[in-house]
């Protein structure tokens, strides 16, 4: 075979691949198959590495779990590895360009010509040829631009910025997960200690309702008196069914948020609540804390260098570029009488009319400049509004709880006197089993308050920013990723002064002073110390 129809036989060859390469560009969309293939990889990695469920589950193991395994927050640890990927491949582009080049060069006749004469016009040579029909070509050249290397440091650093907002943007994810761990947990414990006793408060109610009927139908007493016992008993089970919707609820809330396994038997620790501590009084120390310490402030501030960098390398197009070269290169052409050289050069090359561009790209960048401080000045006014909020909310919040104090200790003794006074007439049950509704009521409606006074405090400390995961959390175990949680958030509270610092303490009170590094305590006068649960009477229906 001759090389010409080697040629042809490579050109045919290359139009065969590019038209099969064309009828591949046709949608394909997936099959039922694989579409049940990915939704069962995807399941399967939705819940794979976890550590199993070995005990009763505290707050800071709920909110470990949560951080460590939570998707959102782990999606915004892969962006935050990609945007650092991405700064380290920008940091190539500062290098100069070194290129290796080889190839093989043939033609179907010879390259040649003739010369004239410039004044007669007649051929003066006969046709001749300086280069080979078949010839072998290689090269190394070194090239260093020097726009492109402004352009590239330019792109560095708003990579490395990049970096730093998604820092900010995982800070945020965390700091969410938190919050609504703390809103979510303490309603699941109050469904996990009320739940069994709601269910059965729900039996004698039917069973009283029952007798209700029963005495109706027998004529034992007036049909007024007994339908009005009914509907107590009916009004008290509709009462009682809602608040168990609302409890069952949150337990579902909290295994979704620290990524349960559908089926998964969680059980947590029924740990005493916790002491909350004492109402806000230096809103402007937790507003200045804010506005240092707030994620979404200090992605705004790296936003705006990466605008301003942006700007910065528009103008650096404007400017002359001036290039560097240097090389070798080798020709296999026998008619050359040297094969192989070296070669050196500078270049500058300016576009003239691009320079017009710069009295407007100044305007730009102070524009840009401007827009974006007031961007962040509105966003810390938002910021500033959420402290005070969320100081605010944490006071009427512990008032609140102050009264479903109140409110459970009497129903409390209403129990006790309606137990004591109990008889065997149906309208002495009803009185026992109404006391014991209220009682169960009052006893959520604390636990309610009691989560809303976490999710209060939660959202003040989500205002502030303040961080409670160390630098990485993949190489901690969950009991030690709670105990650092638990520390930092110790620490936050004790010594980043979210709260006025304790007034001077009289000689008694400094004998009830926590020790140095103690968990961090509120007042006496703040504690809350969880009531009795209800218990069934001897007499029960």
């Amino acid at each position: 075979m001759t090389r010409s129809h080697l040629t042809v036989v490579t050109a045919t060859l290359a139009a065969t691949l590019a038209l099969s390469a064309c009828s591949s560009l046709e949608s394909r969309p997936y099959s039922e198959a694989e579409v049940r293939q990915r939704a069962i990889a995807d399941q399967a990695q939705m819940y794979r590495n976890q550590e199993p469920i070995r005990q009763p589950i505290t707050f800071y193991q709920a909110a470990a779990r949560a951080l460590k395994y939570n998707l959102d927050y782990r999606l915004k640890l892969m962006e935050r590895a990609l945007a650092s990927n991405l700064q380290d491949v920008s940091r190539h582009a500062l290098l100069p360009q070194l290129v290796a080049d080889a190839g093989y060069r043939d033609r179907s006749n010879d390259a040649g010509g003739t010369s004239i004469g410039i004044e007669d016009g007649e051929e003066s040579l006969r046709a001749s040829t300086s280069e080979e029909r078949y010839r072998t070509t290689a090269g190394l050249g070194l090239s260093w631009s020097l726009l492109d290397f402004g352009l590239a440091y330019y792109e560095n650093q708003q990579r490395a910025d990049q970096r730093l907002m998604a820092e900010e943007r995982r800070r945020k994810v965390a700091q969410n997960v938190l919050r609504d761990v703390r809103n979510a947990y303490w309603r699941a414990l109050a469904a996990q200690r009320l739940i069994p006793q709601l269910n059965t408060l729900l039996a004698r109610t039917e069973i009283a309702l029952d007798a209700a009927r029963q005495a109706q139908r027998q004529g034992l007493l007036p049909r007024q008196e007994v339908l009005a016992y009914q509907r107590a008993l009916l009004d008290s089970t509709t009462l009682l069914t809602a608040r168990r919707q609302d409890l069952e609820l949150a337990q579902t809330e909290l295994a979704a948020l620290m990524s349960l396994p559908p089926g998964t038997r969680m059980t947590l620790a029924d740990e005493p609540h916790h002491d909350l501590p004492p109402t806000v009084v230096d809103v402007e120390y937790l507003e200045m804390l804010a506005l240092q310490h707030r994620p979404e402030i200090m992605e705004e501030w790296y936003r705006k260098r990466v605008n301003e960098l942006d700007l910065e390398a528009a103008k650096a197009r404007l400017w002359p570029n001036i290039t560097l070269s240097a090389g070798v290169e080798y020709d296999s052409n026998d008619y050359l009488y040297n094969n192989d050289w070296a070669q050196s050069g500078v270049n500058v090359s300016l576009n003239l009319l691009r320079l017009l561009q710069y009295p407007d790209l100044n305007r730009a960048q102070t524009t840009q400049a401007a827009v974006d401080d007031l961007r962040r000045t509105a966003l810390s006014m938002a910021v500033l509004t959420q402290v005070r909020v969320g100081a605010l909310r944490y006071h009427l919040a512990q008032e609140e709880l102050d009264y479903a104090d109140q409110s459970l200790t009497v129903d409390q003794d209403l129990l006790a006197y309606a137990r004591a006074a109990a008889t065997s007439a149906i309208g002495s049950e009803l009185e026992v089993i109404r006391a014991e509704s209220r009682y169960l009521l009052s006893e959520y409606q604390r636990e309610a308050a009691y989560s809303r006074a976490q999710a209060a405090w939660g959202r003040l400390f989500n205002s502030i920013g303040l961080d409670v995961l160390p630098a990485t959390v993949e190489q901690y175990d969950i009991d030690a990723l709670a105990l650092e949680i638990e520390q930092m958030m110790t620490m936050h509270q004790n010594e980043a002064a979210l709260t006025l610092p304790p007034p001077v303490r009289r000689p008694s009170e400094l004998d009830r002073a926590p020790q140095a590094g103690a968990p961090f305590q509120t007042p006496s006068s703040t504690r809350r110390s969880r009531p009795e649960p209800l218990r069934e009477p001897a007499d029960a229906f």
